[in-house]
């Protein structure tokens, strides 16, 4: 990892984080850092608890950090983030939490130091409204969802 290949992003280690790792990329190319649970909970079968991390961080203005499910948890025990990717704006100073669910069939037990999510800090482009009467055409139009292809029915 070079110096200009990563952001510096300022992180506070809560009393309860205690013990446990910064989030960190697992390999060389890893997009995202695995981040740990702070606290153990049990997650029965469709519940959601935002599970604390015992961090704090100031995201430089211009990022921001998405929150995104682990793909072993998914698969392996169906547990993912409701609101994936979720969003930690830059200008958010309390603690980080990972919303996770369990669309398992069951109990799944969250323990301290486990990895439960990945991290991405990823720049925001800020949109402004240009308010006009009529957008330009396409070949798409307005087909909303699967319109542009999917399953058709047998004799259709």
């Amino acid at each position: 990892m070079h110096s200009h290949d990563s952001v510096p992003v300022p992180v506070k280690r809560l009393p309860h984080f205690e013990g446990l790792e910064l989030p960190a990329y697992a390999t060389d190319g890893a997009a995202g850092m695995d981040v740990l649970a702070a606290e153990d909970v049990t997650l029965a079968p469709g519940a959601r608890h935002a599970v604390a991390t015992g961090l704090a961080v100031a995201i430089p203005h211009g990022f921001e950090i998405q929150v995104r499910p682990r793909s072993g948890l998914a698969l392996k025990h169906g547990i993912s983030v409701p609101n994936a990717p979720g969003t930690i704006d830059s200008d958010y100073r309390g603690e980080v939490k990972v919303i996770l669910i369990n669309h398992g069939a069951e109990p799944f037990d969250v323990r301290r130091g486990d990895r439960i999510a990945q991290l991405v800090l990823a720049p925001v482009t800020r949109a402004n409204w240009l308010k006009i009467d009529e957008l330009d055409e396409t070949a798409r139009g307005e087909g909303g969802f699967g319109s542009t292809g999917g399953v058709f029915a047998l004799g259709s």
